[in-house]
């Protein structure tokens, strides 16, 4: 009886293990028929698209266009130590491992079969598959997918190429897909800028974007930061990645506030101009600008333009007719090269997009009084006739005076780069439109040198604050006392032409609709017009 137990039971373990082995080469083909099968997609749109982003003369943000605020940049423009901190927060045997951890995969296999919670622990390679090629849903073909596309791709691709998708397209948080909005949203850097604590810091908040994000603003959300980034920097030493030194000197960095201030609002009139502009100079679209991955360097120059919109911003306010609302238009533009550094369309974009400054008529009244009798040419022909230009015109005028008679078109687009390569630079467009003499005559009329000619409502000063003699300072307008229907107020030397405009208009009979107005008279709109053209063009004639 034993004897027959005994080779029954032999042949029952022997049919297992031939079982076991059928199965497992059953499975270990159909899974090299799966990778054979398996073809790497190409990215979802929405991770490849990119957004445009704009920034001033000396390279400050000032806003973006488009969906995403992603900008695709080459891993050779990623320091080292923010590679590996991100190696070291995500997966640390990402140069060696085979784009799959195999724990990992069994551990969320069963979390799917056994309905349990969702496990992480993914590589770079698996992480960098799923946000960008493959959907967001939970099931455990998807997983297996993943896998196989994960291991294909860690085959045929580099691993700096794997490495520069994942850091292109992973999400920081504070709305930035990517490690140059990243650097941008966090610390107003460039990724090339990081410093070895501040990358520490962007690898530290992959692991839970939406919470991290509040760093720097939430005491106990940066509390928590703070934990991991010594985790970070401590596997960053171990694993030989910087110096005991290196590790001893980082300090936790400061981040920008979260979330950003209200200032954004009115800065989109510089932006909306500044796009339509770089669109053109490309052959684009806006929309195609938009989503383009662009870095439009614009000629504003932030600083003054804040200081501009704070100085409107504290108008003192009259105590006149409620329905009665005061415009003010800006326009700063540096003569013979026509570049805009100030442009100030109005307080607040999302309740009025449309831009006073660039395309405000306003009645010019006697401020064009200094040009009686020269000849202009070229874009200022017909000025003189012209009963309401826009500051633009206006300013881009006596920035022609200033410069001898030499007229610039105005631009605010400096350069556009994209991906680190400038695909344009602009260059001043310049003509004469007067000859010198007639550029002496409108500034000697406009400083009141000019014996026999007076205009009339024109008010006429020295260059603010007695600065050097070779520009003017004069207010004038349409209307006088309390029918005073515009003021003008310009300033300009060789190095700045400034304009300031001040209209006003009331609610018209039908709904959404606006009809001109009578200025306030208290304030006085001549007395803060001149001290907002001095005090904005003072600051913008510093070195």
């Amino acid at each position: 009886m034993r004897t027959r137990l005994r080779r029954t039971r032999g042949r029952w373990l022997r049919r297992l293990l031939v079982a076991f082995l059928t199965l497992l080469a059953v499975v270990c083909g159909a899974a090299v028929v799966a990778y054979k099968l398996t073809v790497i997609p190409e990215p979802h749109p929405e991770t490849v698209v990119q957004s445009t982003v704009f920034v001033d003369a000396e390279g400050s943000y000032l806003g973006r266009r488009g969906p995403v605020d992603r900008q695709e940049v080459p891993l050779s423009q990623v320091p080292r130590h923010v590679q590996d901190a991100v190696i070291a927060a995500e997966n640390r045997s990402f140069r060696t491992d085979t784009g799959v951890s195999p724990r990992a995969v069994a551990r969320a296999l069963w979390a799917t079969v056994s309905g349990g919670a969702p496990q992480g622990g993914s590589t770079i390679t698996q992480q960098y598959v799923k946000n960008a090629l493959l959907s967001p849903e939970r099931s455990l073909s998807r997983k297996a997918r993943e896998a196989l596309i994960a291991v294909k791709l860690d085959r045929t691709r580099a691993k700096d190429e794997i490495l520069e998708g994942y850091l292109n397209t992973v999400y920081f948080g504070r709305g930035a897909a990517g490690v140059q909005a990243a650097a941008r949203n966090y610390f107003d850097v460039a990724p090339g800028d990081l410093t070895v604590s501040q990358g520490a810091a962007l690898a530290s908040i992959v692991n839970i974007p939406s919470y991290y994000e509040k760093a720097g603003s939430d005491p106990e959300v940066t509390a928590r930061l703070r934990d991991r980034w010594e985790w970070v920097l401590d596997a960053m030493e171990a694993g030989g990645d910087i110096t005991g030194a290196q590790r001893a000197g980082a300090r936790f960095p400061a981040f920008r506030f979260y979330p950003p201030g209200g200032t954004e609002g009115q800065r989109q009139y510089l932006i909306d101009v500044a796009a339509k502009e770089a669109a053109g100079r490309l052959g684009i679209s806006e929309d195609q600008l938009a989503r383009g991955g662009y870095t439009v360097h614009t000629t504003f120059d932030l600083a003054l333009q804040d200081a501009t919109a704070e100085s409107v911003k504290q108008r003192p306010r009259g105590s006149g007719d409620d329905d009665v609302r005061v415009h003010t238009a800006v326009v700063g533009i540096e003569p013979g090269d026509g570049a805009v550094r100030v442009l100030y369309g109005g307080a607040d974009y999302a309740r009025q997009p449309f831009n006073d400054a660039v395309s405000g008529a306003v009645e010019a009244g006697s401020v064009l009084d200094p040009f009686d009798g020269v000849r202009l040419d070229g874009p200022l022909r017909g000025l003189r006739e012209s009963a309401a230009p826009t500051p633009l015109r206006l300013a881009s005028a006596y920035a022609a005076v200033a410069a001898d008679g030499v007229y610039a078109t105005p631009h605010t687009v400096a350069r556009i780069t994209r991906e680190g390569r400038t695909v344009h630079t602009a260059r001043p467009e310049t003509r004469r439109v007067l000859d010198e003499k007639g550029a002496f005559m409108v500034t000697a009329r406009a400083q009141g040198r000019l014996g026999g000619w007076s205009g009339p409502g024109v008010s006429v000063a020295a260059p603010a604050g007695g600065r050097g003699g070779d520009g003017a300072f004069l207010t004038a307008g349409a209307g006088g006392g309390i029918t005073r229907r515009t003021v003008w107020s310009v300033g300009y030397d060789s190095r700045l032409a400034l304009a300031v405009a001040l209209f006003a208009d009331r609610p018209g009979a039908k709904k959404d609709t606006t009809v001109p107005a009578h200025l306030p008279d208290v304030p006085s709109p001549t007395r803060y017009a001149e001290q907002l053209v001095d005090g904005t063009w003072a600051s913008g004639r510093q070195p």
